[in-house]
């Protein structure tokens, strides 16, 4: 079992300013990367709150490295996998270039079988965009199945929901059938039929009852 490669991290910075747009991911079809073989599942990280480290009241913070490859050795995942760094970014500053960069690395991958750990507050949005590069018609990747997990809380608090989180969607993505799907409280959901209900902390169907 391998991690990625490390990057510099970026400088600390606050949750101000966030920017977002919406293009869509090119749709042609890539080959896969050279490997030296095959992983069973490849881990792409594109940040998120699973890897803040905060540094005061004021939610000062940075994105640190990767939680994903401790959490399953100290788990002790015997699942061959590989860890990507691909991203390191709070969910709401990925750009339409960053949606792209995790659909090609995806569609490259050597493994049918990807899992990428991203923030939630945009989730819902890159998910439904890997659905319609990977495996719309014409699709890049449509024998993949990718899930897309995070955490409501970083995965070095020690209440935070993150071991749960992952290795939920690291059963999930073995088993699942090929396309995309989001890892969360507990459930599995598809792109179209899913929301982050931000009062409540909580992904849910759109259909889902108001909690008492």
């Amino acid at each position: 079992m391998t991690q990625g490669p490390s990057r510099a991290l970026p400088a600390r910075r606050t949750a101000a300013a966030h920017s977002a747009n919406t293009r869509r991911p090119p749709r042609s079809r890539t080959p896969p990367l050279p490997h030296s073989h095959a992983v069973a599942v490849q881990i792409l990280t594109a940040g998120g709150t699973i890897d803040k480290l905060y540094f005061d009241a004021r939610s000062e913070y940075e994105v640190g490295e990767p939680q994903i490859g401790k959490i399953l050795r100290e788990a002790g995942v015997t699942v061959d996998y590989d860890v990507e760094v691909v991203l390191q970014k709070d969910s709401l500053d990925l750009t339409d270039a960053d949606r792209r960069r995790l659909a090609e690395r995806a569609a490259r991958t050597g493994a049918r079988q990807v899992l990428i750990t991203h923030g939630t507050d945009t989730m819902v949005r890159t998910a439904r965009t890997l659905e319609d590069a990977l495996h719309s018609e014409g699709g890049a990747a449509p024998d993949k199945t990718v899930v897309l997990v995070g955490s409501l809380s970083p995965a070095r608090f020690k209440s935070s929901d993150a071991v749960f989180n992952i290795g939920f969607a690291t059963a999930a993505v073995q088993t699942l059938p090929p396309g995309v799907y989001l890892a969360m409280n507990g459930q599995v959901f598809r792109p179209g039929d899913v929301r982050k209900n931000h009062e409540a902390n909580r992904f849910e169907r759109p259909d889902a009852p108001e909690e008492r």
